[in-house]
């Protein structure tokens, strides 16, 4: 199977915390995406939202948008509330031909709040697992009427976090719900992510691939740190340069037909970690894992 590569560009700007990176120009984050070697890139906050504008900017450095974050409050709203909500974003993917959205619950989600500690974060209690499920199904069947699979991101610090929920995640909903496999963010929780990837490979419609320094998440999980204070202590990097086996986890992914994007997200310091150093990393060992696993590069 053939599969592209796209890259995020929270490895030059971090939509979160504007202090990183957010004085590099978008041009800036486009032209070396392009020239690491990536022909895709995610959606970001410096993106402009005509689709017009958009699509000349980014034929410009010859890529194409991947997807785009939605956050969603299924926990609470009702499906047709969120459909409403997401209706511009939605538009703008499908006029931009996207064929997934990165979908997150971030009903009192505490992955932004500098001063949370990660023990603080939401939990659903099990009476509203049903109800949050027949909402998803729902909504995934609203995207899927405009050509557009709900690719739902398991997160740190919202109610989708551990192994656990992604399993419960999965049992309770459809096949129309589609899974967003995060590496880094698996890791952190203390799931495997190639043990998820076995289970639930046809479910996976979207990839990102981070990877972990072992010794900084010790120290995160042994303080109880907010995750963007584990963001600045460095705890994510590129494919290759942590602790996570790429080609055995994208192995199962091969065998089951993915032909999706693998997106290198790897938020970190770009004062620090140099953009464009660790976009060409994270381009070459992603290419030289997913070759390994079993795929050809499109």
């Amino acid at each position: 199977m053939t599969v592209r590569l796209g890259i995020n560009p929270i490895t030059w700007t971090n939509d979160d915390m504007p202090e990183l990176g957010g004085d590099i120009p978008l041009e800036t984050c486009l032209a070396e995406a392009s020239e690491a070697g990536f022909s895709g890139i995610e959606m970001g906050g410096k993106f402009p939202r005509d689709a017009e504008t958009l699509r000349t900017l980014l034929d410009r450095h010859s890529l194409r948008l991947v997807s785009g974050w939605y956050s969603a409050h299924l926990a609470r709203r009702s499906a047709s509330e969120e459909a409403e909500k997401v209706d511009a974003h939605l538009r703008l993917l499908v006029a931009m031909g996207c064929s997934v959205m990165v979908f997150a619950e971030g009903h009192g989600s505490t992955d932004g709040d500098p001063a949370a500690p990660l023990s603080r974060r939401p939990i659903l209690p099990d009476s509203e697992w049903p109800g949050f499920c027949a909402r998803l199904n729902e909504t995934a069947r609203h995207l899927g009427m405009h050509g557009v699979r709900l690719a739902f991101h398991h997160h740190m610090g919202t109610v989708v976090q551990t192994e656990a929920e992604i399993d419960r995640l999965m049992a309770g909903t459809h096949d129309e719900v589609g899974l967003l496999l995060d590496t880094g963010h698996l890791v952190y929780a203390g799931g495997d992510p190639l043990a998820v990837a076995r289970r639930h490979p046809r479910r996976i419609v979207h990839v990102h691939c981070k990877d972990v320094r072992a010794d900084v998440l010790r120290a995160s999980l042994t303080s109880d740190s907010s995750f963007l204070r584990a963001v600045l202590d460095g705890v994510f990097t590129v494919p290759g340069d942590g602790s996570i086996d790429y080609a055995a986890v994208l192995a199962p992914l091969a065998r089951a037909g993915y032909s999706g994007w693998l997106v290198v997200e790897a938020e970190q310091d770009p004062a620090k970690a140099h953009p464009l150093t660790y976009a060409r990393m994270g381009f070459t060992n992603l290419r030289r894992a997913a070759e390994a696993a079993g795929f050809a590069l499109q």
